[in-house]
């Protein structure tokens, strides 16, 4: 297997990583989903946990969360890492997910029935909660056609997997999202499903209140809504036990736009992420804290260069 544009060494040590990866991957395809999933807890508790990330987690719940005690703050921090350890050991088995079925590992509530969306320019926006995984899946397997918005990993043997397992059970096609405007107005005009999860930090983005603080967020659903008239829906997610869970989705905020596109966009922006923080507040340990999701000083620096700059 071979990637174009890599140097040797490049490929040398992203073949080495994803070597790794790949027997950790045929060890929780070999051993089962349920015992994959504790044998993935077990790791995210004991090991994932002393991992650099850590420390992201420890600040952002501490300055999230400053009325809770220290024990509460690191119950939450390890509950994270547990789910994140199980979301590792779930990639090998995505094709077991469904809602549908005698047995199905997905359960929803929806306003109504997600076929009842079919046709519908949907923009489906959700956040790093339980297995994020399960949202695409959720929508794929009841016809609602469209596109994932992903972060692909940097290294490009493990990102090809990960595509093809996501490409099982979910949607085949992923934009990633540095690039992606064009193509996701392309599926929206055609009456297709963008699935985007909306909670991370984009050092372009918009700031907008999350936690009390300032955070930079992605302004294109808010944009993409207004411009196009796209349906918001939102989706939180809950892992009930085991690999099993609750997706909720509800519509999206009421919103009834001024005329002034960049105070409406900013406006909207803000109310989705209030949502999403309402969802993380419902159960923290069930969202994923190791993001940088608040400005750095360097972050705060270079918007004060742009806006200076002639």
């Amino acid at each position: 297997m071979t990637e174009p544009g890599l140097t040797f060494l490049q490929k040398l040590r992203y073949g080495v990583e994803a070597a790794g990866f790949f027997v950790l991957m045929a060890v929780f395809r070999v051993i089962g989903l349920e015992a994959a999933g504790r044998l993935g807890g077990f790791l995210g508790r004991n090991v994932f946990c002393l991992l650099p990330p850590d420390r992201t987690a420890r600040r952002n719940l501490l300055a999230s969360f400053p009325e809770k005690t220290d024990e509460e703050r690191d119950a939450i921090r390890i509950a994270m890492w547990d789910n994140l350890g199980r979301v590792v050991a779930e990639y090998p088995h995505l094709e077991k997910f469904s809602p549908l079925g005698d047995d199905p590992r997905i359960i929803f509530t929806t306003p109504e029935h997600p076929e009842n969306y079919q046709g519908q320019p949907i923009l489906f926006l959700s956040g790093h909660f339980a297995n994020w995984e399960m949202m695409p899946i959720l929508g794929e397997q009841f016809g609602l056609k469209g596109a994932t918005i992903v972060r692909p990993p940097n290294n490009p043997y493990i990102a090809n997997w990960i595509a093809r397992q996501r490409a099982i059970n979910g949607p085949g096609s992923l934009l990633a999202k540095h690039n992606a405007a064009r193509r996701m107005m392309g599926q929206l005009r055609g009456g297709g499903v963008i699935y985007m999860l909306v909670d991370q930090k984009l050092r372009e983005g918009i700031a907008v209140p999350f936690f009390g603080r300032d955070a930079m967020t992605t302004p294109a659903p808010a944009a993409l809504a207004l411009k196009l008239g796209a349906r918001i829906l939102m989706a939180s997610n809950r892992r009930t036990g085991g690999a099993r869970f609750h997706v909720t989705v509800t519509p999206g905020p009421d919103f009834t736009p001024s005329g002034d596109e960049t105070r409406d966009i900013h406006d909207l922006t803000a109310l989705l992420t209030t949502r999403i923080e309402e969802y993380v507040r419902a159960d923290p340990a069930q969202w994923l804290w190791i993001h940088n999701r608040w400005p750095t000083a360097r972050d705060i620096a270079l918007t004060r260069d742009k806006k200076l700059a002639p």
